[in-house]
């Protein structure tokens, strides 16, 4: 009678835990797999449109770890004792939030990468004009890196307030019972406060790469060859708008709901479980 009780208890349990949300999108998920598999342009328009995965996965991929390190770094400097560093790395952080992600995406493509490439070649000049090495192209530097800068810049302002967020989340007493032991700063920091802060801005982190790999999307509008392009370029071409972009739509989803599952196990793992009211 008690096995049976508790055979019942898991179940409802079991029961409880179900995400039905995950469920309902699984149905939605396989009547878009059965249409696109029963339906010839569907099929064409996925064949052509899955090609760019690989370059939104790559580009996001490289874009947020380059902005971890970075934000890291500016995040850091939010909360060190010297002024000149608080200050200069406030003055980044303000001034890039407070522009559009299109806009940072455009000026880095157009106006920072020549930028930069003038000053390298400016760097080189005696080596140049040595003949040891030659001049370096704006050409050289495709497209694809300059979208990968762009949301470096970007998101690493973010992740930067996502860091300072959590080394002030931990009780400055941490901090003086580590120097107390003999811990230099930057050691204590290291092994006791940053530890501690990882716990708490794991789910905002997290969050703020699925966010990036739906701005990743905007790398389109430099032409390079990700989902969102090689869907703008087919529908363009075949007036099929609906259904490539529905094709579009399905990718991302998959990809930012499979991200979203990993990181909600990962939170769990770490004790980062929903508060529930």
């Amino acid at each position: 009678m008690s096995s049976s009780r508790t055979a019942a208890g898991r179940r409802g349990g079991l029961f409880e835990r179900l995400p039905l949300w995950l469920l309902a999108a699984l149905f939605i998920a396989v009547l878009i797999c059965w249409n696109m598999a029963a339906d010839a342009d569907y099929t064409a328009i996925f064949v052509t449109v899955r090609k760019g995965v690989a370059v939104t996965l790559y580009v996001s991929f490289i874009a947020y770890a380059l902005s971890l390190l970075a934000g890291l770094v500016l995040g850091l400097w939010r909360v060190s004792r010297c002024r000149l560093l608080r200050e200069a790395a406030t003055f980044y952080i303000e001034i890039v939030r407070g522009i559009p992600m299109l806009v940072i995406l455009y000026y880095i493509a157009f106006v920072g990468a020549p930028g930069l490439v003038d000053a390298l070649n400016w760097l080189l000049s005696p080596l140049i004009e040595a003949g040891l090495t030659a001049r370096i192209s704006v050409r050289s530097l495709d497209f694809t890196w300059r979208a990968i800068l762009a949301l470096t810049v970007g998101y690493s302002a973010f992740i930067a307030e996502i860091v300072r967020a959590g080394v002030e989340s931990v009780a400055a007493g941490q901090m003086e019972a580590a120097r107390s032991l003999g811990l230099s700063r930057w050691q204590a920091m290291r092994k006791v406060v940053l530890p501690q802060a990882l716990r708490n801005v794991l789910p905002p982190l997290a969050n703020d790469f699925v966010a990036m790999l739906k701005d990743s999307a905007l790398v389109s509008a430099l032409g390079v060859q990700d989902i969102t392009q090689l869907g703008k370029v087919y529908s363009a071409s075949t007036f099929m708008f609906f259904e490539t972009y529905n094709v579009v739509a399905f990718l991302y989803l998959v990809m930012t709901i499979g991200l979203s599952l990993c990181i909600r196990g990962l939170e769990r793992r770490r004790g980062c479980g929903p508060v529930r009211l």
